[in-house]
């Protein structure tokens, strides 16, 4: 379904739960950074208003996820600490070239979400399976299912404004690519990485 070309390791979930408290950190950060990615694309394209309306509602429910993991971090007794890089999301944003027209740039940044919703959502499907903590696995479950509509939302609206023969092109382009990029990660506790 998601159409990721190389699946995660599943040793990473071992990673991921000896280093809980940094996944947590990890992923409310990505919460964070969804919601500013939709604050962005209304900034930017505010005359796309069926865009600017889901966006609306993604920030939303971002900002819920947000605050759903920032609660779950201070139950465990961790705190949020200060943001890290994400070398993932580095490494995917080389992919298009900077410039072109408006609309390229927003096929770009459409195809670059919906590829971050989709592994975050298979991520999410990996740590509802397979952590122990049955509260986490549930946890994940739930969010998984929001990563995933996420993720079908961004490229509805990526073929919807672009060239849909050009967009399916760049969507498994940048499939092909991302698969290169996750051959070099899935060694450390973070949600991409």
């Amino acid at each position: 379904m998601l159409g990721l070309k190389l699946p995660t390791d599943p040793r990473w979930v071992n990673i991921a739960e000896k280093n809980i408290e940094e996944i947590l950190i990890d992923h409310a950060f990505c919460e964070q950074k969804a919601a500013s990615t939709a604050i962005s694309l209304i900034v930017s394209f505010p005359e796309y208003e069926d865009l600017v309306k889901e966006m609306i509602s993604l920030v939303q429910e971002e900002m819920s996820h947000f605050k759903m993991v920032h609660d779950l971090i201070l139950e465990r007794g961790f705190a949020l600490g200060r943001d890290r890089k994400d070398e993932y999301v580095i490494e995917l944003l080389k992919f298009f070239p900077k410039g072109g027209s408006r609309v390229n740039q927003m096929v770009h940044r459409l195809l670059y979400a919906a590829l971050i919703e989709a592994r975050s959502c298979e991520r999410f499907k990996l740590l509802s399976e397979q952590l122990k903590d049955k509260d986490l696995r549930l946890f994940y479950k739930k969010l998984m299912i929001s990563e995933a509509n996420h993720y079908t939302m961004f490229l509805k609206f990526a073929r919807k404004y672009g060239d849909l023969e050009t967009v399916n092109k760049k969507w498994n382009e940048l499939l092909e690519y991302e698969a290169e990029i996750m051959k070099n990660l899935g060694k450390t506790h973070s949600i991409h990485g």
